[in-house]
């Protein structure tokens, strides 16, 4: 089945000319069935290009998912033009009263900030209180886990000697788990980070459980026990150049960078984690949001 987005946003050509199956709304108006509907919060300062990845992400599967996104009024984007926030985007205000099955919050460029320096701070905990009783289930992505993981646990970030940045190969650490059904035992996922968590705080912690983890990148799967909460300390959203750009932007910028680990091959760039972020997305979508959403929600919602 598809996703559902406006037929003249970036994403719906880009996906198209892939072969993905997107609907535009008036065809989906059509459709007799309750489609999924999803919410995302985009803090990334390449809107465009990240909401064209996590829509193609979304659509790999037999479900119809209808795209809500969401933009921070607190802050004003520098890289993505008004125009184009204006016609897509949507603000807590507008979304406050509606339920929706499954949210994602992105990563966001200031994790080297303390959280509550953040332009947009007090804003996002609106939301993530909103998230956890109005919401499924919520997916956080990088600095989105970081930070749902400090406002709702007390978990702070630590600052790296220097960059995590490449392709890094981890490790399932529970075996039964719906998210990583058909990901192999080991897996590579793309980071791109100064911060990090520290394990000892996660596992042990009694309402969270850490589902995958690296040597070198640290724990980067975890979820909460009561499954409302998925953590991705890492970015398998992105695609096939997206290390590449980041690489030659910081260069460019003159900034300390060391080439992406595992990233580089015979010239050209490998994808070690295609398979992995479909799968997990798609499992996510089945096993979290899909098989305990309710058909209908309740009429009464309370206010933020």
């Amino acid at each position: 089945m598809p996703i559902v987005i406006p037929e003249n946003i970036p994403a719906f050509k880009t996906l198209s000319d892939e072969n993905i199956f997107v609907m535009n709304e008036n065809r989906a108006s059509s459709q007799d069935i309750r489609p999924i509907e999803i919410l995302i919060l985009n803090l990334m300062p390449t809107k465009i290009e990240t909401e064209t990845q996590l829509s193609r992400l979304l659509a790999n599967t037999p479900l119809q998912v209808n795209l809500t996104l969401l933009k921070t009024k607190s802050h004003v984007s520098k890289n993505t033009s008004s125009s184009h926030l204006e016609a897509f985007y949507k603000e807590y205000d507008e979304i406050k009263n509606k339920h929706f099955d499954g949210m994602i919050i992105t990563g966001a460029p200031v994790e080297q900030m303390p959280f509550e320096e953040v332009e947009y701070w007090k804003e996002l905990t609106k939301i993530f209180n909103y998230a956890e009783k109005y919401v499924t289930t919520t997916m956080y992505i990088c600095w989105g886990a970081q930070a749902a993981l400090y406002y709702h646990y007390g978990i702070q970030k630590h600052q790296l000697p220097k960059k995590l940045f490449g392709i890094f190969p981890h490790k399932k650490m529970v075996i039964y788990e719906p998210l990583l059904n058909g990901i192999d035992d080991v897996f590579y996922v793309p980071q791109s980070r100064h911060t990090s968590i520290d394990d000892n705080d996660l596992l042990n912690n009694p309402d969270l459980i850490v589902l995958a983890k690296s040597e070198e990148a640290g724990a980067t799967i975890v979820k909460s026990k009561d499954n409302k909460k998925l953590f991705l300390l890492g970015h398998l959203e992105y695609d096939k150049y997206t290390l590449d750009k980041e690489y030659k932007r910081d260069l460019d910028k003159g900034l300390p960078i060391e080439e992406p680990k595992n990233y580089y091959f015979d010239g050209d760039v490998n994808v070690l984690w295609r398979s992995t972020a479909n799968i997990l997305f798609y499992n996510w979508l089945n096993y979290y949001v899909y098989q305990v959403t309710p058909y209908k929600f309740k009429k009464t919602i309370k206010k933020y």
